[in-house]
């Protein structure tokens, strides 16, 4: 599918380098891959109100130009201040002009509700079983996009 790249943020104080790319903000681990058709950023450990600030920042600097965003926080254990985390980062896309969509962990789908319905959900945060679906769902809506355009410049010709 492309080249992969690991994007690395230039260091700062609040965001611990890892050797492999990977981001520490206070017990959450950031880490992002810019494919061809997403940016994918992955988080794991805890995010609470201690660390979701940085965390926010952190993942705000993967909202790039029109790149599709895939926030993939499945590998989140505790997610006690999430909720305020995802609708900064729907605010940010949404300012950047950037579709998203979530990964969830089961702990954040049980913060979500024991009446968590994807399909209602959805709606308020797009979300995917997975980044592989996230990125394939994705191709298969520009796959879709094409199909409906190719007719229209075809009759301009």
């Amino acid at each position: 599918m492309g080249l992969v790249m690991i994007t690395a943020i230039a260091g700062s104080a609040s965001n611990a380098r890892q050797g492999n790319g990977t981001f520490d903000c206070d017990g959450a681990q950031i880490r992002a891959h810019c494919r061809h058709l997403a940016t994918v950023v992955t988080i794991r450990g805890d995010i609470d109100a201690v660390n979701v600030d940085r965390v926010r920042e952190c993942v705000r600097r993967f909202i790039l130009g029109s790149n599709f965003v895939v926030l993939d926080v499945s590998g989140v254990s505790y997610f006690a201040s999430g909720i305020s985390l995802l609708h900064r980062v729907d605010e940010d896309c949404r300012a950047a002009g950037v579709g998203w969509t979530l990964v969830a962990s089961p702990t954040v789908v049980e913060l979500l509700g024991d009446s968590f319905d994807r399909d209602e959900y959805g709606a308020m945060f797009p979300i995917a079983l997975s980044a592989h679906d996230a990125l394939h769902n994705l191709a298969d809506a520009i796959v879709n996009r094409r199909e409906l355009v190719l007719p229209l410049i075809a009759k301009s010709a």
